[in-house]
């Protein structure tokens, strides 16, 4: 296949380093694969530096890392520390469950710059049991009033799905009894678990509306002061996709605990073979790994994408929705009007409300009634 380039590839911009999927939560929204491979995979502290190291050498200037949970690893101060040497700019994205004062003062030491708190309810009983684990909130809140304590600016993170979409008020409360400096309210993407749950996570339209209203109204009460609200809707209720990870390969690279490099969070569950970290330098995967330079350009496209005057704008939508979706990954992303499987959204929001299948719980083989709102 030619796959020819619009413009120059530059440096990825920022590097999310999943160190581990291990985690001490369930949460049925989750992202992450469902199948989560072996632990005795993980890349080790060796290999995690020399990816920090090379990715800083290409140019990218934003580490994040995440999970699963990695408070896990019991070197994740040794990789803040090796990351801030290098000059990124540190970011630790956790559940807060495994946190605590003394590690959050070791890890301001080590260097991170800036830690996000997800939190799943806006009270024990919904956040406990989204979360699948008993305790759960009194943890988040504890540790974010610690992060805030010690000097590290107050960010909070809010998947919102039909589990919790009636909680906005409630949640905009916490935020700002939390003192938070920014609060992301981001309805589920539908990945891994979140996939398999769509018909239990999707909100209706009519309480996306409401929800936005609410925030809005919630902004404009503030007065300049208080948290930074930012809201995040589903494309499923619109009518042209999502610009796919601002484009497959040019802003974001991530690298899976066990060393896999992949242009964007879900991208292995596509039929494409990706280069492991063990085996490639990062510069190479990144420049000529030809699943990188799979999706890049517009050679790759179909009708109604190849000739659409917008398709630099979302570049066909996201390739792993419209693999799922259709079977195909070259297709145009269903959520797109344009698509001929359009259908296929909406018979998902009608299927989503009248659940059928039993919500299924972050872990493998595990299938848990879902509790009623």
């Amino acid at each position: 296949m030619s796959l020819k380039q619009t413009k120059p590839v530059g440096p990825p911009f920022w590097l999310l380093a999943e160190l581990t999927y291990d985690c001490p939560l369930h949460c049925p929204y989750c992202s992450n694969p469902t199948d989560l491979g072996d632990k005795a995979d993980e890349l080790s502290t060796t290999h995690w530096k020399e990816v920090l190291t090379q990715a800083r050498a290409m140019g990218a200037v934003q580490l994040g890392f995440s999970g699963g949970e990695p408070l896990l690893r019991k070197d994740l101060e040794q990789l803040v520390e090796h990351g801030r040497e290098l000059g990124f700019y540190t970011n630790l994205i956790t559940s807060g469950i495994g946190l605590t004062a003394k590690r959050i003062a070791k890890l301001k030491k080590a260097g991170l710059d800036h830690i996000q708190i997800s939190f799943q309810g806006a009270d024990p009983e919904v956040n406990d049991a989204i979360a699948g684990r008993g305790k759960a909130y009194q943890q988040k809140f504890e540790m974010a009033r610690q992060v805030k304590a010690q000097g590290y600016p107050m960010v909070l993170n809010f998947v919102i799905s039909k589990q919790n979409i009636t909680q906005i008020p409630q949640i905009l409360a916490l935020s700002t009894e939390l003192d938070a400096d920014y609060v992301e309210l981001a309805t589920a993407q539908y990945y891994g678990w979140a996939y398999h749950n769509r018909d239990h996570l999707l909100p209706t339209k009519e309480q996306l509306i409401t929800a936005e209203a609410q925030v809005n109204h919630y902004r404009d009460q503030q007065d300049g002061k208080g948290p930074q609200f930012i809201f995040v809707t589903p494309d499923y209720y619109e009518d042209r996709p999502k610009a796919c990870m601002n484009g497959w390969g040019s802003t974001f690279l991530t690298v899976t605990p066990d060393g896999s490099a992949l242009p964007c969070h879900s991208a292995k569950l596509l039929p494409l073979t990706f280069p492991n970290i063990k085996d490639k330098a990062l510069e190479d995967i990144w420049h000529k790994d030809f699943s990188f330079n799979r999706f890049r350009g517009d050679s790759w496209m179909k009708e109604p994408c190849s000739s659409c005057s917008e398709k630099e704008q979302d570049f066909g939508g996201c390739r792993c929705q419209a693999f799922m979706m259709t079977g195909d990954m070259d297709a145009t992303d269903p959520v797109c009007s344009k698509s001929k499987d359009k259908h296929m959204i909406n018979d998902a929001i009608q299927s989503a409300s009248s659940p059928s299948n039993p919500l299924v719980y972050r872990e493998a083989g595990r299938d848990i009634a879902l509790f009623k709102l």
